[in-house]
């Protein structure tokens, strides 16, 4: 059986397929199936290794992005989605997949054009509140979709959706206890520690914020900064200006990048998460630890916002929206999450409860059945 996967452009996207992934991998392998070869077809390979890990071969196309906004760009990108379609028709023939899996997102729209023209099944998944305009045109001919919110059901034939909940990596899943982690990160055990998640690209105005009170932050906390690649530079410059004189400087510590082990490590010492509302959420609800969530305020259909306040409903989080995120109320809220144990210790039960932790055997199966199927 062959099974191709599609979507990406951030980690939000790319990583769910990866859970998915591991998921066909260990059913195949402990159900004794035959073998089955996996295809990843995006604009970028986005992690060369979880790729390779996962046996997964990866195919390029052209895609181009469709913004909401006026840019020249969008002339360009016309002609670069149009080749795509020719490319990716082509590619997804000579492969002929059973079964695509499709994340949605901007790359994935040539591939699922040639699913249609191909006849080829198709199964989605929505990470979101409000789907993307992809994953909407695509669910009109999809064979089932899933979704990681129940509100993104209404958008979709009622007959074809199912709540999964949003895939998580098997590695992220597993994170250290706090001992182990704090040892390996070399933490005080009586200090606690805030995590700041920008996602991949890093978030500046987060970046900003937790720079104007860290001063205050490393009185009382760890403070383990994922800034982003293109940040890190400036932001470790700017902290080591701010905290010249301060004593405790060392408890601030800056990852541009977090890899698996590191995110994991960081997880598990954690006493609170500062994150964006994507697909990070699943995997803090996935940890058990409280938050507090920073939601872009320009995404399509405003998806980041009902994200946050639909996990927030959950009492797993509190929702900071960037209009009210002045350095006084982030901080006051910090303070007031950490330092009161009945709180936190309420958040984190909330988390876990949350969290569907089946995701990723929900849809592996389903994409296994209808795979078969169509073999046949």
């Amino acid at each position: 059986m062959k099974i191709l996967l599609t979507g990406g452009g951030t980690g939000g996207h790319f990583y769910p397929l990866i859970a998915v992934a591991e998921k066909i991998n260990q059913i195949v392998k402990e159900e004794k199936l035959l073998p089955i070869k996996l295809y990843y077809m995006s604009d970028s390979p986005h992690d060369v290794d979880m790729l390779l890990e996962n046996n997964i071969e990866y195919i390029n196309i052209s895609a181009g992005k469709m913004r909401t906004y006026f840019s020249l760009q969008n002339f360009f990108d016309l002609f670069k989605t149009f080749f795509g379609i020719i490319g990716a028709t082509f590619k997804v023939f000579n492969i002929y997949p059973d079964v695509i899996f499709s994340k949605g997102a901007y790359s994935s729209f040539p591939v699922l054009v040639a699913a249609k023209l191909l006849r080829i099944p198709v199964i989605i998944h929505e990470s979101d509140s409000v789907p993307g305009r992809t994953n909407l045109w695509a669910g009109k001919f999809a064979k089932r979709i899933a979704v990681s919110y129940s509100e993104a059901s209404q958008f979709f034939d009622k007959m074809k959706v199912a709540v999964t909940g949003n895939p998580v990596r098997n590695n992220i899943k597993m994170i250290p206890t706090k001992d182990d982690a704090r040892q390996y990160l070399k933490l005080d055990e009586n200090i606690p520690a805030v995590l700041i998640l920008g996602g991949s690209l890093g978030a500046k105005i987060i970046n900003e914020k937790i720079l104007s009170i860290l001063n205050s932050l490393v009185e009382k906390y760890y403070v383990l900064h994922q800034t982003g690649k293109d940040n890190i530079l400036e932001v470790n410059a700017t902290a080591d200006v701010i905290l010249t004189n301060n004593q405790y400087k060392n408890r601030y510590r800056t990852f541009d990048y977090l890899d698996n082990l590191n995110m994991s490590m960081t997880a598990g010492a954690s006493n609170l998460i500062i994150s964006r509302a994507g697909s990070a959420i699943f995997e803090i609800a996935t940890w058990g630890v409280p938050s507090i969530i920073i939601p872009i305020t320009e995404t399509n259909g405003d998806h980041q916002r009902q994200n946050a306040y639909n996990y927030a409903r959950s009492g797993g989080a509190v929702v900071i929206e960037e209009s009210n995120l002045s350095p006084n109320i982030l901080l006051s809220e910090i303070i007031r999450i950490i330092d009161d144990k009945k709180i936190s210790q309420k958040m984190s039960e909330a988390a876990k409860n949350f969290i569907k932790t089946d995701a990723s055997d929900l849809i592996a199966r389903e994409i296994i059945k209808i795979g078969l199927q169509h073999e046949k």
